[in-house]
């Protein structure tokens, strides 16, 4: 090989540790020894119905902005998953976590048959 076709060759650079830096400044880093927030019975049902919300459209993406595409299947599914949890937890929970569960419930299916009714 002679020195000209070294000139003309090319360089490999690894970028794959400094990206994963570059990402890990981005998001923002716990307080060192602050405690987790912590997850309870009320943030579990509201995860389910939030995503049985979002599933009938009715709640944005969080990335996007934009309104979840109607899913009934899988509505049905977390829907079906809160009632479990409201017959498996029944005599468990304390009044305002009943309530809750009882209200989300309510208001998921109400907009759940809404949508099965545009559906036909």
């Amino acid at each position: 090989m002679s020195e000209r076709d070294d000139e003309r060759g090319f360089t490999v650079v690894d970028r794959r540790a400094s990206a994963g830096a570059q990402e890990a400044e981005a998001q923002p880093s716990p307080t060192p020894g602050a405690p987790a927030p912590a997850f309870d019975f009320a943030m579990l049902v509201q995860s389910i119905a939030l995503t049985a919300l979002h599933q009938l459209g009715k709640v944005p993406d969080p990335a996007t902005g934009e309104p979840g595409e109607t899913n009934l299947p899988l509505a049905r599914q977390n829907i079906e998953i809160l009632e479990i949890l409201d017959v498996k937890t029944r005599g468990n929970l304390d009044a305002e976590e009943s309530h809750l569960l009882a209200s989300l419930l309510y208001e998921v299916r109400m907009h759940f048959v809404e949508a099965s009714k545009k559906g036909r």
